[in-house]
């Protein structure tokens, strides 16, 4: 009786070893040949896309990883169900999950939506001097989260694409093309028709101003100190940069030579006196030659307070009969 018991233990555990080893093996199968695959299908798609202009370079790596993590995602759900595992609740509560994590992430998925528009819109592509919002500077890589930039003086910056999104994107290699304006000022002494000739001869025979537009020169502002001009001409894209500081340098230096003046920042004050201010200096005088007798006569005034002493004296004179008197009777 026992020996049967253990003989028919042993058999459900012989079929089940047998029935749950198979699974294993054929889970182990299916992950081997579904990370295989996975790797060739990105590695096809990065030889694929690795000669195409018409696809940016930034997206490359980005759909090639795209379609590696596809793969993967299908051979794992291939694995659950080889174990008997229902797909669709695993699928239920991914999405459940996944709601509840988008929730709690909402800057890191509207990055993820901007790295997406950026990418699928290509306002701005790797290699481009662009300038959105307060970061300007070349496109070194566009990613899912952040866009990095390098700038001119070297910097590294990483901006969220959700900023660069949100913000006018200003790309200064885009157009083949750019404008170029030479801004100089000369005195209000010299000839404003020669200038502006001398100006526009001077960009025109730069060989990397374009002909079509043809150069051109006009008087901008007048100055306070000097008659700005500015000399307007187009140049490539790449050559924008050099061949600006190249005409700035030699507007300077071959207008002098040419005998025009590049005044500094001066202002001139001119003092005139007229009619007004004479007569206005005038009443001031009198006024003054007034207030001297005003002080002179309070000094007077003790002079006449000095009379009120000549009652003392006619006092004197009256006392002298009676000392007079008594002579007359001693004789």
């Amino acid at each position: 009786m026992i020996g049967t018991e253990i003989d028919t233990i042993a058999e459900m555990f012989k079929a089940f070893a047998l029935g749950f080893g198979m699974d294993i093996v054929g889970a182990i199968l299916i992950l081997i040949v579904g990370w295989w695959v996975a790797g060739r299908a990105s590695a096809l798609v990065r030889h694929a896309l690795r000669n195409a202009k018409f696809v940016d370079s930034t997206l490359k790596p980005l759909a090639a990883s795209i379609v590696r993590y596809t793969v993967l995602i299908f051979v794992l759900i291939a694995v659950l169900s080889n174990f008997g595992v229902q797909t669709a609740s695993i699928i239920a509560v991914l999405g459940a999950a996944g709601l509840a994590i988008g929730l709690a992430l909402q800057g890191t998925l509207s990055n993820i939506a901007a790295g997406v528009m950026i990418l699928v819109l290509r306002p701005l592509k790797v290699d481009e001097f662009v300038e959105a919002g307060s970061v300007s500077g070349t496109v070194v890589e566009i990613t899912l989260f952040t866009t990095l930039f390098k700038t001119a003086d070297g910097v590294f910056i990483s901006a969220p694409n959700s900023q660069i999104w949100n913000s006018a994107i200003k790309n200064y290699s885009r157009n083949p093309t750019r404008r170029l304006d030479i801004k100089v000022g000369i005195s209000y002494d010299d000839d404003v028709d020669a200038a502006l000739d001398f100006l526009k001869n001077l960009v025109a025979s730069d060989p990397r101003v374009l002909k079509d537009p043809e150069p051109m020169s006009f008087v901008a502002t007048l100055g306070e100190s000097s008659v700005d001009l500015t000399a307007r001409g187009w140049t490539n894209t790449p050559d924008f940069w050099a061949t600006f500081w190249d005409l700035s340098r030699r507007s300077k230096t071959e207008l002098e030579a040419a005998g025009f003046s590049i005044p500094f920042p001066q202002r001139d004050l001119h003092i005139k006196e007229g009619a007004e201010t004479a007569s206005t200096a005038a009443p001031a005088k009198s006024t003054s030659a007034k207030s001297t007798p005003a002080k002179a006569g309070p000094a007077k005034k003790p002079a006449t307070r000095s009379t009120a002493a000549k009652p003392a004296t006619k006092s004197t004179t009256a006392k002298k009969p009676a000392t007079s008197k008594p002579t007359p009777t001693k004789s």
